[in-house]
């Protein structure tokens, strides 16, 4: 764990670069993520594991090819985390550009389920979803073990009061009893947390361990689902969220079908941009018994 000095000293860099245009910005993150091409050789090796499990009749140097990329867009990804957090408002609405219906939530009368995958731009959704609509969102995140760095992203993600975001180590119920309330939930489905409330699915051929809460926690709760795709733009053009059509026929009494047809929709949406994709998660951690691990 970084000591807090050094994590302090990091938000401020963070602070300082996000007053800078974006074009300047977007290149030193290029930078540091071909740094981090050399210096994360774990994290290179997962994102390699991945791309050939997902890939494997493109060549080898076409994968490490892509895998370079996407260190770019990495970069990029973590230092303009800066930008969401602490530019002003005026400044990420001007950046963020918006597509389709980003005010479903607000006019439903049932409470909406944003389902956005892992694209490195995540959190960009996240902002968009409320600057650009007013209803309050819940969601679900993942502890830092950093306990400085824990509390700034907390800090950041929540600095608009458009809602809250509930520690994944934590009961369920709170983030329920606020979609009972009317709050919209912003659901990250494509990580791999383990077997429990987990099946195993077809992702690009390989059995993923996939949630089915998605599909529960919808028919549960009586939930109008959304597609959510965030990007990040070349250069200084900022960022494009794209708030598709809401799936009709979704959720269905077969959580494990609705499985499937959400990791085949986030492969469609790989396929149109895959190096903007969060390789570097060991997506395929757990294995059914007796498989052996793909990442040692």
């Amino acid at each position: 764990m970084p000591s807090p000095w050094a994590s302090e000293a990091l938000l401020r860099v963070l602070r300082q670069l996000q007053r800078l245009p974006l074009p300047v910005q977007a290149a030193i993150g290029r930078g540091a993520g071909r740094l981090l091409w050399w210096l994360a050789r774990s994290r290179r090796r997962v994102a390699l594991t991945n791309l050939a499990l997902c890939f494997p009749e493109r060549p080898e140097a076409w994968r490490r090819a892509l895998a370079r990329e996407h260190f770019g867009w990495l970069g990029r990804s973590l230092l303009e985390r800066g930008l969401l957090w602490y530019a002003p408002v005026p400044r990420l609405k001007a950046l963020i550009h918006v597509e389709g219906d980003v005010g479903l939530a607000e006019r439903s009368a049932r409470p909406v389920m944003w389902l956005v995958p892992h694209f490195l731009a995540l959190d960009v959704a996240g902002v968009a979803t409320q600057l650009f609509q007013t209803r309050k969102v819940g969601s679900i995140y993942q502890q830092q073990s950093d306990p400085v760095f824990d509390a700034a992203m907390r800090a950041g993600r929540l600095r608009f009061d458009g809602g809250d975001i509930f520690p994944r180590s934590e009961r369920a119920l709170p983030l329920i009893k606020a979609i009972r309330r009317g709050w919209a939930f912003f659901n990250l489905p494509d990580m791999d947390f383990g077997a429990r409330d987990a099946d195993f699915v077809p992702f690009f051929g390989v059995s993923a361990a996939t949630l089915l809460a998605p599909s529960r926690m919808a028919r549960a709760l009586d939930m109008v689902v959304q597609p959510v795709v965030a990007e990040m733009l070349p250069g200084g053009a900022g960022y494009r969220v794209r708030f598709l059509e809401p799936w009709a026929d979704f959720p269905t009494d077969d959580p494990l079908a609705d499985a499937r047809r959400m990791n085949a929709w986030i492969e469609q949406e790989i396929l149109r941009n895959p190096a903007q994709y969060l390789w570097v998660h060991r997506r395929f951690k757990t294995r059914p018994p007796g498989e052996a691990s793909f990442y040692r």
